[in-house]
């Protein structure tokens, strides 16, 4: 691989920022857009006991209980240090050796800060201390590996991470050795897949590193680190003429692609917007994002059928229903999806994107099975008529390595990631006061002008409508909070204060305002008309419908598709089963229905079609 003036301009730009130390930068610029909405640290937040909470509390155990030497074997061997310990095996020892283990630290952080747990803290800076003992100069690690950049990507996000979140400040020196070895065997730019092709490359697997999604992390070392290297390396990363640039005309670039990769390549564009200042990418993003609910999304919220992107106006996630049962790329998705969401939603205040969020959470990413110890791990939601939970299925006389073992596949990084910012999901700060985002039992603390508060949610939603919210103040408060409000939301959601119904209309689609001077005990309780609605697969298929109850699609338990009659499916009728469950008559036979997050090895039906008698 020839390497251009600009690696060793960057070289050089390690070296320099190594000897002066890091002095930190103020992480703006000139003109540095304004978020409207603060997403509130972690640390702040806590979930109490629901779905979410159990599968953040399964994944914080998992991982923190995974072997260290595991973790580190592979970067030991490679660099020709002692590896005791057992492999890992699967794609982290064969197919993109140790290109995770950037997310495992980066999810492990995020749980300490999370919880405050110690054991969590030290294993972070154990792994930390022990990656960076394999980090040479020359890059050994990083010499013919088929993702050099893909596996940087989460090595920067893992180590700031850890310095940010922990405080382990051995982390900015890794960082630093970490770049220094990884610049001269790794794109130097985001490259279009015919730049790719085009050079020396051992097969096509080869070809696939998502440079395009680098920028992101490499502006947020900047701003944590304050190493301005990071800043310049992150510019040509991001993915302008062949993405962004159409993007920010309104011109649907999307079919085709990656699905994943390039909604993790919008956060890039954020970025771009934050640390540039150019609305291009605000406008490239939003676009995106409305092309992607509009022509690419299921009623799951998930999207990308066999990981791509499909042309519009050609029923194809229609036809995909019976061609796949590799519907969207879970766990992956859903940690791109709440990142570029949280951005918007950040940026706008528009409740949309909130929306948005609060449905991938339920449908998909909430019900992965959980990673097992040998690393098999959740990759595919399945919406074939007889849809399956499974992982990474192997295929043995596949030409591609990644389908001869999926064990520690790429999920098995984004799952715990994802589990981890259910928190920042939550609730996000304004100057005025707090927006509740998601209704989960939980409970958030912050500081208003005169008192430090804590507001508390007690909820069974989305089974239930109810979700009450109690204030605890050090002292009086005034300040404003919002509720937000889904846009499907029926006419009968209401609010009430201290059992006093609200004067003010509550409208479906935007953030309810209540403002106040609160006091402590002061109670909040939101009822949310959860009206039962049908959505068909796509424009071109509209005999293929899912059943949605709020934010939830809900799921046949039946191992025989079943049908519904257009007359049916204008007088929809569930009752109430035990738990999350509930029944419904169809094709004159009692099903059960059930949200993603309740099934485990059953078998389901997620869209039925409709016939005419």
């Amino acid at each position: 691989m020839q390497h251009s003036s600009r690696r060793s301009f960057l070289l050089s730009t390690v070296g320099a920022a190594a000897a002066a130390g890091t002095t930190r930068l103020r992480a703006s610029v000139v003109g540095e857009p304004h978020a409207a909405l603060k997403v509130m640290p972690y640390g702040t937040v806590e979930l109490l006991d629901s779905p979410l909470k159990r599968q953040f509390d399964e994944n914080h155990a998992f991982f923190l209980n995974l072997s260290e030497d595991r973790l580190l074997k592979i970067y030991r061997k490679r660099s020709g240090l002692p590896a005791p310990g057992e492999d890992m095996g699967g794609w982290y020892e064969g197919f993109c050796p140790g290109a995770h283990f950037g997310q495992y630290l980066s999810a492990l952080a995020r749980f300490a800060a999370v919880t405050g747990n110690e054991a969590t803290r030290a294993k972070v800076n154990r792994l930390v201390s022990g990656y960076g003992k394999t980090v040479d100069p020359s890059g050994k690690f990083f010499v013919d590996l088929r993702y050099p950049g893909y596996t940087y990507d989460k090595l920067v996000l893992g180590l700031i991470d850890a310095y940010s979140l922990v405080g382990d400040r051995n982390a900015v020196g890794v960082l630093e050795a970490t770049t220094t070895a990884a610049i001269p065997h790794m794109a130097e730019r985001a490259l279009t897949p015919e730049e790719r092709e085009a050079r020396p490359h051992k097969d096509d697997s080869y070809t696939w590193d998502e440079t395009y999604t680098m920028a992101e992390n490499l502006f947020l070392a900047w701003e944590r680190t304050g190493n301005r290297q990071y800043f310049e390396m992150a510019k040509p990363y991001l993915y302008d003429k062949p993405y962004f640039d159409p993007l920010s005309r309104g011109e649907d670039v999307l079919p085709g692609r990656h699905a994943y990769s390039h909604v993790n390549a919008l956060s890039s564009g954020m970025q771009g917007y934050l640390k540039l200042g150019d609305p291009k990418y605000l406008h490239a993003v939003s676009n995106a994002v409305e092309m992607i609910w509009k022509d690419q999304s299921f009623a799951t919220g998930g999207w990308g059928p066999n990981e791509g992107f499909v042309e519009p106006g050609k029923g194809e996630l229609g036809k995909s229903l019976a061609e796949t049962r590799r519907s969207f790329e879970t766990p992956c998705g859903a940690y791109a999806h709440f990142k570029v969401m949280r951005y918007l939603l950040t940026l706008t205040k528009d409740p949309r994107y909130g929306d948005s969020l609060e449905r991938v959470t339920y449908n998909t990413v909430l019900g992965a099975k959980p990673i097992q110890q040998d690393g098999s791990c959740f990759y595919y939601s399945d919406y074939h008529p007889s849809g399956v939970k499974a992982g990474l299925r192997v295929v043995s006389d596949s030409p591609w390595p990644w389908d001869h073992d999926g064990r520690w596949a790429c999920c098995s990084g984004t799952l715990p990631q994802a589990a981890a910012d259910y928190n920042i999901n939550a609730y996000f700060q304004s100057a005025d006061g707090m927006y509740v985002n998601l209704f989960v039992p939980s409970r958030v603390r912050w500081t208003a002008v005169g008192s430090k508060c804590s507001l508390t949610q007690q909820t069974d939603y989305p089974t239930g409508n109810l979700t009450t919210l109690t204030m605890e103040l050090t002292a009086p408060s005034e300040f404003a909070l919002y509720l937000r409000v889904p846009a499907w939301a029926g006419p009968h959601t209401s609010v009430s204060i201290n059992g006093k119904r609200a004067s003010e209309p509550v409208r479906a689609g935007s953030f309810h305002r209540l403002q106040r001077a609160w006091k402590n005990g002061d109670r909040v309780e939101f009822e949310i008309d959860q009206r039962v609605r049908t959505e068909a697969v796509d424009g071109q298929t509209p005999n293929m419908v899912a059943i949605l109850r709020g934010p939830q699609v809900l799921f046949g338990i039946t191992e025989q598709p079943v049908e519904l009659t257009r007359s049916k499916l204008d007088s929809i009728s569930l009752r109430k089963g035990t738990g999350a469950d509930w029944a419904f008559e169809a094709d004159g036979r009692q099903v059960t229905m059930r949200p993603f997050w309740a099934i485990g090895d059953e078998v389901y039906q997620t869209y039925w079609r409709v016939r005419e008698a």
